[in-house]
């Protein structure tokens, strides 16, 4: 057997520690009794209590939840459209541009993105009246033009590995080219629309850049609520907030890993 090298656990010891101990120190000081996060004065639930009380971040998490869920499911039919557009369709012309044009929110600074897209809906609104304000509805365009590259990343990429025999044979057998791209191309690609579907989900529900430039008072999403609190100095509800977040994300992936993991199972049985 192979002796491990004292060095590398101790390595391993320390990285761990410093990409989990914020965390783990996040979770302990969210059942603080004391208002001060940094003065443990007794573990108390109280601060859960206070969280389920504060309307103000209830509201902000259902507006991000929609928002996302819109977001997330917009990216994907375009997203989808784009990267079936670049995989299969090489040869059209300015497809170098185009293909540029579709991935260029991914190296663009969000603050670049927020401020263009700012700009854009002001000259919009000046110009025919739409949109009347900044708000949810701008918010998910802005996050729709965000993930759509992801998700067209993923599908083109996921295309550009596909056996297109089996297309052609169904073509071969008299289908026709929507219903070819709809009973052979999207079941094969299903977990990479899924993939970028909650690439473009999670993006949204985490981002702060864009938002922060593209809604008004009548939007306010989970981020930014955060982030207003914690300029103010942290709250221990932020920290039961977090904790709460960590929980359900550990389930959903979880669960995930669980549904992934049961066909693999039912083959060996």
């Amino acid at each position: 057997m192979r002796r491990v090298s004292p060095f590398l656990v101790v390595m391993l010891a320390i990285g761990y520690v410093f990409l989990y101990g914020p965390i783990v120190s996040v979770v302990v000081y969210s059942f603080n009794e004391s208002r001060l996060v940094t003065v443990w004065a007794g573990f108390s639930t109280r601060w859960y209590g206070e969280l389920w009380r504060n309307q103000q971040i209830k509201d902000a998490a259902l507006t991000s939840l929609g928002i996302a869920v819109m977001a997330a499911t917009g990216a994907l039919i375009l997203g989808t459209l784009a990267g079936y557009a670049l995989a299969r369709y090489a040869r059209f012309r300015d497809h170098a541009l185009f293909g540029n044009l579709v991935t260029a929110p991914l190296v663009l600074p969000e603050v670049i993105t927020g401020l263009s897209l700012l700009l854009l809906f002001v000259a919009l609104e000046r110009a025919i009246g739409w949109p009347d304000g900044r708000g949810i509805l701008t918010v998910t365009i802005a996050h729709i033009t965000l993930g759509l590259s992801y998700v067209a990343i993923i599908v083109a990429s996921r295309l550009d590995s596909f056996d297109r025999s089996l297309e052609e044979a169904a073509a071969d057998l008299g289908a026709r080219p929507m219903r070819v791209f709809r009973s052979i191309t999207l079941p094969l690609i299903a977990p990479a629309l899924a993939a970028g579907w909650l690439l473009a989900f999670t993006l949204s529900l985490d981002d702060l850049v864009i938002a922060s430039f593209t809604t008004g008072p009548a939007a306010t999403t989970l981020p930014m609520v955060i982030f207003s609190s914690v300029r103010m100095g942290v709250s221990p509800q932020i920290n039961a907030l977090a904790t709460v977040i960590l929980v359900v994300v550990a389930a959903a992936v979880f669960g995930a890993g669980r549904l992934l993991a049961r066909p693999a199972l039912d083959q060996e049985s």
